[in-house]
């Protein structure tokens, strides 16, 4: 085969050919790898600026390159006498195993075709009569295939005509701005629910042409997870607003986020004002309060989940009120919650500050309201019958009741013993089997 015949079959092959003399002037150049001169000057411009061994005096090898997302085995070729000096070179196209199996991406393209190509998104490029270019697999798992099985055919080979034409006349309105598009679409899925997607669509330049190239997101789950957020937000505020119980959410610091109207009754606050208050401005000092803290400090550091405990509350009016206090975080932060949903229940009435109870008279009262008499509380405690009496009476005037019924009254309003318990115990007992 002569050199002519040799060069006429190379511009069928996925090769490119030249001959340049020292100064890298190309005085010849041929084969078919490349379709038009503007990208052939590219990569010689290429091989200068990463191959300058490529010389009439370089030793002989091949070296693999990379040009718009493609790869090239380039070699020097020996030359006979006739050639001294010249720089004769052949660049061959490389497949690899991966790149000979991906769909054939548009050349100008290839870089946009490499980034998305495995990405979730789906994407594709379109001419201007609506026939695919290249396709990713996530496109064309949207129609339950494969992009090879996509490029080539046109919007009506994938869609119901009515889409078709919709798709179409978005594709023209891109094409004749000549600027992106955002856009949503809706779309059948291949479990024959509605889908939406959201994406852009831009004109890009291929083979002297302006096609259409799009990129889209599918939306639908998320538009799901948002729409059951919101109905579980609506519920949760119907139960706050609706259930008559004082409940609130408090950040991490303490600090009042969102609050029911029993809450803020509770206080005699408006929501308004209650909203932004840091918590422990709405507890009255007592010795639990350290306790309280504690297991305060333990729920947001996720030591613990729920904590159930006794907090003696004081409103605006400097009234206090015992109640159960019902601590629960929110979140799926593993190290530190971020919130804290706070509901009270079993509230005493509200009532003056009165001087602290001892444990003693505490004891006295819980057993006073499990019936015993004041010789039984006083061998109980092991207590003189004239210390019992004191603490009786001591107890009478702190509380205002007059009689022994009115006192075991007085303490369950005040909070003193908790309800719903038996026998009765101190409302402020660490555990409902704790006498104080």
């Amino acid at each position: 085969m002569d050199e002519s015949s040799l060069k006429a079959l190379l511009e069928h092959l996925p090769v490119f050919w030249w001959e340049a003399d020292e100064t890298w002037q190309v005085l010849d150049q041929g084969g078919g790898a490349f379709a038009d001169a503007d990208t052939r000057r590219r990569f010689l411009d290429l091989l200068r600026r990463e191959l300058p061994g490529l010389g009439p005096s370089s030793p002989e090898g091949r070296r693999r390159i990379r040009f718009d997302g493609r790869a090239f085995d380039v070699s020097r070729l020996p030359g006979g006498s006739r050639t001294r000096g010249r720089t004769r070179g052949l660049a061959v196209e490389a497949a690899t195993r991966t790149e000979a199996t991906r769909t054939e991406a548009p050349r100008g393209h290839a870089a946009f075709a490499d980034l998305v190509d495995l990405a979730p998104a789906a994407a594709f490029i379109r001419d201007g009569n609506g026939r695919y270019l290249w396709a990713n697999h996530a496109y064309g798992h949207l129609y339950g295939t494969d992009p090879e099985q996509v490029v080539g055919k046109y919007i009506e080979d994938l869609d119901e005509p009515a889409e078709a034409d919709r798709f179409r006349t978005l594709d023209q309105e891109v094409l004749s701005r000549g600027t992106p598009v955002r856009h949503t679409l809706g779309y059948r899925r291949r479990d024959g629910t509605a889908g939406r997607a959201v994406g852009h669509r831009f004109p890009v330049r291929e083979n002297a042409q302006t096609c259409v190239a799009g990129i889209y997101v599918d939306v639908t789950d998320h538009l799901r997870a948002t729409d059951r957020w919101q109905e579980a937000e609506e519920h949760l505020q119907a139960l706050r607003d609706h259930s008559g119980l004082p409940c609130a959410l408090l950040s991490a610091n303490g600090r009042v986020v969102e609050a029911s109207a029993a809450a803020a009754e509770l206080f005699r606050l408006s929501p308004h004002d209650l909203v932004g208050r840091r918590a422990h401005t709405l507890l009255a000092p007592e010795p639990d309060l350290d306790r309280l803290r504690r297991r305060w400090n333990g729920l947001i550091s996720r030591r613990t989940r729920r904590v159930e405990t006794s907090a003696l509350l004081v409103d605006a009016q400097g009234l206090r009120r015992r109640a159960r206090l019902h601590l629960t975080t929110i979140g799926h932060s593993a190290t530190r919650a971020r919130h804290v949903w706070a509901v009270v229940t079993h509230q005493s009435l509200a009532h003056e500050p009165h001087a602290p109870l001892t444990a003693a008279q505490v004891r006295i009262l819980s057993l006073l309201a499990e019936g015993s008499s004041n010789g039984d509380i006083a061998t109980s405690l092991q207590l003189s019958r004239q210390t019992v009496d004191y603490h009786l009476s001591r107890l009478r005037h702190l509380l205002g009741a007059a009689t022994r019924p009115a006192l075991v009254a007085r303490a369950y309003v005040l909070g003193i013993l908790t309800p719903c318990a038996w026998p009765p115990r101190s409302a402020t007992a660490p555990h409902p089997l704790s006498a104080v």
